[in-house]
């Protein structure tokens, strides 16, 4: 049973400062310790779905919510190499009760640190973890600048490379899939529409959506290759070789591309789901315990839903192992969606044409049951609001 009245979350990303929001509206006082000089989101676009947003309402963030992201009218789906429009799906007509949003990462982490102050949460910046040590004491931490932290329940929302993560379950080699993306924001044009597009080709697929009002464009360029690269949020390349990889697309993909001029490369890894998500006082959550890859949408809003989840059963007392066994098999089950979703987008030959007729025939006949298939996705609602 957790009674400890003391609570330190390690990174002020999404998972920690939705969960440490959560706890201080429930009356816990809630530290978070955060290794930047400054509470700011360097990343890209990234979208959240009803299911996510109905966290961001429950913790009463709808009026930021519907001021910062913008609401997908649509997805569609387009031939990379000709240009050719093979599939548009009408979320406003088809979903009209549950719609996706297109945030900012930037815009997201602000909403959610102001909203943690508000609750009364402390901010530490520059606390950049060195050391946690776990066992028949409360959790101990070791930071770089020298400080010595013990804590009551300490919260590990440090993503990807988590030290948390490590104490608790050892040291765990991620899988590379030979696959890199390049993400970029650039100026929008003045009619950019409120639409999700993805461009698929050979071996590689682009998404682009639009950020702030409109005022941006997102793009995410995935290709399949043989190097390794780094998995990293803050590694930039060379715009040349984005432009190569995507030089037989249709004119509208390069025109965008041309206009990069130093992209973010961000090496695509597995990473298996934690087996161990709490123990001697620490628990974990969001990049943390499950990283997932991008091509679902969902790293975001799983972590939303492991915040409301983890916060609900701390507050009232529930064991640790409650929250792993609610949200473990959910988050398994998202994660291994996203491990096989861009092969869809990356056919070759007779596949890729059989495919895209499957597509067109599919969005003329039956729009709503393509939509469905991730309607478990979509339509959960973590929060128990119906």
């Amino acid at each position: 049973m957790v009674a400890e009245t003391e609570i330190t979350v390690l990174g002020a990303g999404i998972a920690g400062l939705a969960v440490a929001t959560a706890l201080a509206q429930r009356g816990k006082k809630v530290t978070i310790l955060e290794q930047a000089p400054e509470i700011r989101e360097v990343g890209a676009g990234l979208q959240i779905s009803a299911n996510g947003a109905r966290v961001l309402e429950a913790l009463g963030l709808k009026t930021g919510l519907d001021a910062a992201g913008m609401r997908a009218e649509a997805v569609e789906l387009f031939d990379g190499l000709t240009g050719e429009r093979v599939l548009r799906l009408d979320l406003a007509r088809l979903r009209p009760g549950a719609p996706t949003r297109f945030f900012h990462r930037a815009d997201l982490i602000t909403l959610l640190a102001d909203a943690a102050r508000a609750a009364g949460v402390e901010i530490r910046l520059m606390h950049q973890v060195e050391e946690v040590t776990l066992g028949d004491h409360p959790p101990r931490l070791v930071t770089a600048q020298g400080a010595r932290i013990e804590t009551g329940l300490l919260i590990g929302a440090d993503g990807l490379h988590s030290k948390l993560r490590q104490a608790l379950n050892g040291k765990a080699a991620p899988f590379f899939t030979h696959q890199v993306a390049w993400r970029a924001v650039l100026p929008a044009e003045p009619d950019i529409a409120p639409v999700a597009q993805v461009f698929m080709g050979p071996g590689r697929h682009l998404v682009t959506y639009p950020l702030r009002g409109g005022t941006r464009r997102n793009i995410v360029a995935v290709e399949e290759r043989r190097n390794w690269a780094e998995e990293s949020w803050s590694l930039t390349d060379d715009p040349l070789a984005m432009r190569i990889a995507f030089e037989e697309f249709a004119p509208q993909v390069r025109g965008w591309l041309d206009r990069i001029e130093r992209p973010n490369l961000w090496g695509l890894f597995r990473h298996p789901v934690a087996t161990r998500w709490h123990g001697n006082g620490a628990v974990i959550l969001g990049d943390a315990a499950h990283p997932t890859l991008p091509f679902l949408a969902q790293g975001a809003n799983m972590a939303l839903e492991d915040a409301w989840t983890l916060a609900g059963h701390i507050a009232s007392g529930a064991p640790l192992a409650a929250y792993q066994s609610a949200r473990q098999g959910r988050v398994t089950k998202v994660v291994e969606a996203a491990n096989t979703h861009a092969r869809h987008y990356h056919l070759d030959g007779i596949r890729r044409d059989i495919a895209h007729a499957a597509l067109r025939l599919a969005g003329r006949c039956a729009p709503s049951s393509i939509l469905g298939r991730y309607d478990w996705i979509h339509d959960f609602d973590v929060t128990g609001g119906g």
